[in-house]
C-alpha cells in the first residue's frame, strides 16, 4: 500500500469489488454519484491494494461478493461481506438511499444471502464483464484506489 493510498483509506470506509464485473462497476458508479459526503473509497479486489486489504483479514482468495471495511486501518476496523456490505454501504449514503440500506438490513439474513448468492453466480452472464477494470470520470478518480491509468 502506498502512502497516498493509506492516507485516502485510513479511518474511512473502503468497498472492495470485482473490478471486471459490469454489475459491480455499476454499483461503484452509483455509489460515487450518490456519496455526496465522500465517505467511501473503492478498490478492485484484483488490485495489489485489494489483495493486501483482504490479506489483513486472512482472506486469501477472491470472495464472490463485495467487501466493505469501515474505519479502515484503525483499531475500530470492521469487515462486512456480501449483503451485509451492501446494506452498510447504502446506509452511508444520504436519504433516500440510507433508508433503503436500513430496509435491506431488516430482511432476514438467510433470505438476503440467498438472493445475493443467486445474483453473484449469474452476474457475468446477466451483466457482462470487462477485460480490465474501467476508470470513473476524472473528478471521481481519486476515490478509486489500486488502479492505474
Amino acid at each position: 500500500m502506498t502512502a497516498p493510498e493509506y492516507a485516502e483509506i485510513e479511518g474511512r470506509a473502503l468497498l472492495l469489488y470485482d473490478g471486471v464485473c459490469a454489475l459491480c462497476n455499476g454499483v461503484v458508479k452509483f455509489m460515487l454519484a450518490h456519496d455526496s459526503a465522500e465517505r467511501l473509497r473503492f478498490a478492485p479486489m484484483q488490485s495489489e491494494l485489494g489483495r493486501e486489504i483482504l490479506g489483513r483479514f486472512g482472506i486469501l482468495s477472491f470472495p464472490d461478493g463485495v467487501i466493505l471495511v469501515t474505519d479502515a486501518l484503525t483499531l475500530k476496523e470492521r469487515l462486512y461481506r456480501r449483503s451485509d456490505a451492501v446494506a452498510a454501504a447504502l446506509e452511508m449514503l444520504p436519504l433516500p438511499w440510507r433508508l433503503l440500506g436500513q430496509l435491506v438490513a431488516l430482511v432476514p439474513r438467510r433470505l438476503r444471502e440467498f438472493g445475493y448468492g443467486v445474483i453473484a453466480q449469474l452476474r457475468y452472464r446477466l451483466f457482462g464483464r470487462y477485460d480490465i477494470c474501467p476508470l470513473p470520470p476524472l473528478n471521481q478518480r481519486r476515490r478509486l484506489l489500486g488502479v492505474s491509468e
